[in-house]
C-alpha cells in the first residue's frame, strides 16, 4: 500500500485490523513539555517586590484594596481585554456618510472596558480626590498592575491624572473643569463636555519641525476680544504632529501667543455645542501602543483658554510633563514585571535535557538577572511616588526634580533589552504574535521616547543640578543612608561623588552620569529594603564590576534560586 493511501472500510473489521495504523495516521504526536497561558494569577500578592515596595514607601493602608485589584487584573477574562484591544486597533472616521466632519475615533469595546475600569478605580485622579500619605504610591501600584494588562489605554489615564497641577494655575478654569476631570466616570460619547459627568484630558505639544524643542512651535494663538492672559479666550491656528488619545474631551496645548509660547486648554466641542475645529488628519501607524490612537491634527481657529500666564507656557505645563514622565517609569517597570513573570512561568513548565529550564544553572542566571532589573526599576519608581506624596518637604521635592528624569531615562531605556531577553527565554514561541512577548517587545521602546527621549532626560538632570544644588544634596543624603551595608555600593557612591564634583564636559558625559546615579539609587534602595539575596546580587553585578553587558552574567556566589523563586508569579 502507498504510504499516503487510506485503508478501506474492510481493513478495520478483519482479524488483522489496521486500526492502530489509522490512529498513527491521525495522531502524529502527543502535546507534552509545552507552556500554558499565564492567567488567573494575583498581580499584587503574587509580586513580592511590589508588596514590599508598597509597604516600604508608605501605602500599607492600601494593601487590601490593591490585593483585590491584583486579583481582578490577573483574571483570564480581564487579561483578554488587553489582547482584544490590541488585536483590534482604533479606526478613524473623519466624516460621516453624509459628508459632515466628525473626527471620530472608534475603539474596540475592550478598550472602553479597560478605560472604564481604570477611571472607576481612580487611576486618573485618586491622589487629588483622596490626598493622604501614600496616595501616590497606592495609585502607582494600581497603575503598574493595570499597565501589565494593556499599556495603550494608560496614555489618556496618565494625561488626565497629570493635567490637574497645570490647570490649577488658573483657578477659574480649574473650578469649572476639575470636578468632572476627577470624577470616577468614563464617558466615551462624542458629545460636548457639558453633557458629561466625567472627562478625560489629553496633551498636544509636538510639531513636525520642533519635536522636543517646543519653543520652535509655530502654532499661533490669537486673542478673542480685549481680554488677555490666564483664563482668556483665544483661537489657535496650526498643526500638531502627535496627539495621543484624540477622543479626550480637552487638551493642554502649547501655542505662540503675542507674548510668547503659552499653554492653553482646548476643548473638543465649543460651549455653544458646535464642534471645535481640531481636525484629525490621520491616525499614526505605530509599532507598539496599538490600542491607543495617536493622530496628526490641524487647528483651524480652534477655541482655547489660556492656562497660566502668557509667555510662560513651558513653565505652566512642566508639572504635567513631570507626572507623565513619572508614569512612563511606572509603566516600564510594569513591562519588566510582565516579562519576568512570563519567562519564569514558562521556564518552570518547559524541560530540556532532562530537567525544567528554571532549574538549569545558566537559565537560572538569566532569570535571576531579569528579576534583579525589575526589582531595581520598581524600587526606584515607588521611591519617586513617595517623594510625590511628601510635596512641600524640601528634601522630597528635590528628589522629585532629580529622580523623575533619572528614573525615566534609566528604567525606560533598560526595558527594550529586558523584553528581548525574556523573549529569548521562551524561545521561538516567544517571537510569535499570538503570545504576550511580541506585544511587550513592540511596546518596550515607547516610554523611552515619549515625553522626552533619553537625551532630553539627561539634560533635564543637568539643568536640575545647575539650578538647584539642593538636588545633589538630596541625592547624596539618600545614598548616605545606605552607607556601610554593601562594599560595592560604598565604592560606587564614592566614585559618584567625585564625578558629580567634576564640572568638565558635563553635557558630553551626561548619559554615563545619569546611569551611575540611577544604579547608585537602586542599589541604596535595595540594600535598605529588599531581601539580602536580591540586594547582594544587584550590587555585586551592577556596582561591583563583576557582571556582564548582557543578562545572565551574574557572578558566582549569588543566590539565584532564591531570586527566581521570589519572582515567580503566584495564583
Amino acid at each position: 500500500m502507498d504510504a499516503t493511501a487510506q485503508p478501506g472500510p474492510e481493513a478495520a473489521t478483519g482479524p488483522e485490523s489496521s486500526a492502530p495504523h489509522a490512529r498513527w495516521l491521525a495522531e502524529t504526536h502527543a502535546v507534552v513539555n509545552v507552556g500554558r497561558e499565564l492567567a488567573d494569577y494575583d498581580l499584587y500578592r503574587g509580586d513580592a517586590a511590589l508588596v514590599d515596595a508598597v509597604q516600604r514607601e508608605g501605602a500599607a493602608w492600601a494593601d487590601a484594596a490593591l490585593e483585590a485589584f491584583g486579583r481582578m487584573a490577573g483574571a483570564a477574562d480581564y487579561l483578554e481585554l488587553g489582547v482584544q484591544a490590541n488585536h483590534c486597533p482604533p479606526e478613524l472616521d473623519t466624516h460621516d456618510r453624509f459628508g459632515r466632519r466628525v473626527d471620530l475615533v472608534r475603539y474596540h469595546p475592550a478598550y472602553h472596558a479597560l478605560m472604564r475600569s481604570a477611571i472607576g478605580h481612580g487611576l486618573h485622579a485618586s491622589p487629588w480626590t483622596q490626598p493622604r500619605a501614600g496616595a501616590h504610591v497606592a495609585r502607582a501600584a494600581a497603575l503598574y498592575m493595570q499597565s501589565q494588562v494593556d499599556a495603550g489605554h494608560i496614555c489618556p489615564v496618565t494625561m488626565t491624572f497629570a493635567a490637574l497641577p497645570a490647570l490649577r494655575t488658573t483657578p477659574a478654569l480649574a473650578a469649572s473643569w476639575e470636578p468632572r476631570i476627577t470624577a470616577p466616570v468614563y464617558d466615551p460619547r462624542n458629545v460636548p463636555s457639558a453633557d458629561k459627568a466625567g472627562l478625560t484630558i489629553g496633551m498636544a505639544m509636538t510639531e513636525k519641525q520642533g519635536g522636543s524643542d517646543v519653543r520652535a512651535n509655530t502654532t499661533r494663538a490669537y486673542p478673542l476680544g480685549t481680554a488677555r492672559g490666564a483664563g482668556a479666550a483665544y483661537e489657535l491656528v496650526g498643526h500638531k504632529y502627535f496627539v495621543s488619545a484624540p477622543m479626550c474631551d480637552a487638551f493642554l496645548v502649547l501655542a505662540q501667543a503675542p507674548a510668547g509660547l503659552s499653554c492653553f486648554l482646548l476643548p473638543r466641542w465649543r460651549p455653544d455645542g458646535s464642534k471645535n475645529p481640531l481636525q484629525l488628519l490621520r491616525l499614526k501607524r505605530k509599532m507598539g501602543n496599538v490600542s491607543n490612537a495617536s493622530s496628526e491634527t490641524e487647528l483651524r481657529g480652534a477655541l482655547a483658554w489660556m492656562v497660566g500666564d502668557e509667555g510662560r507656557g513651558v513653565r505652566t505645563i512642566i508639572e504635567m510633563v513631570a507626572l507623565t514622565r513619572f508614569d512612563c517609569m511606572v509603566a516600564s517597570a510594569a513591562a519588566q514585571r510582565a516579562a519576568v513573570a512570563q519567562a519564569v512561568h514558562h521556564c518552570g513548565l518547559r524541560a530540556a535535557f532532562g530537567r525544567p529550564l528554571r532549574e538549569q544553572p545558566l537559565m537560572r542566571n538569566v532569570l535571576a538577572d531579569l528579576a534583579l532589573e525589575h526589582e531595581g526599576a520598581l524600587a526606584l519608581a515607588l521611591r519617586v511616588a513617595r517623594a510625590l506624596d511628601a510635596q512641600g518637604n524640601p528634601h522630597e521635592d528635590a528628589l522629585v526634580r532629580l529622580l523623575t528624569p533619572v528614573g525615566k531615562y534609566w528604567v525606560c531605556k533598560r526595558t527594550p533589552q529586558h523584553a528581548a531577553e525574556a523573549m529569548e527565554c521562551i524561545g521561538g514561541s516567544g517571537v510569535m504574535d499570538d503570545g504576550p512577548l511580541a506585544r511587550l517587545y513592540r511596546e518596550a521602546p515607547v516610554n523611552a521616547i515619549w515625553e522626552g527621549s533619553g537625551n532630553v532626560q539627561c539634560l533635564d538632570v543637568l539643568r536640575a543640578m545647575h539650578r538647584d544644588p539642593a538636588v545633589v544634596d538630596a541625592l547624596l543624603a539618600e545614598l548616605d543612608a545606605a552607607r556601610g551595608v554593601d562594599r560595592h555600593l560604598d565604592r560606587w557612591t564614592c566614585a559618584l561623588r567625585a564625578e558629580l564634583a567634576d564640572p568638565d564636559e558635563l553635557e558630553f558625559r551626561a548619559r554615563g552620569l545619569v546611569e551611575r546615579i540611577a544604579l547608585a539609587l537602586q542599589g541604596a534602595l535595595l540594600v535598605r529594603g529588599a531581601p539580602a539575596a536580591v540586594a547582594d546580587a544587584f550590587c555585586a553585578s551592577r556596582l561591583g564590576g563583576v557582571g556582564g553587558r548582557h543578562y545572565g552574567a551574574l557572578p558566582r556566589g549569588v543566590d539565584a534560586a532564591a531570586i527566581v523563586a521570589r519572582a515567580a508569579p503566584q495564583a
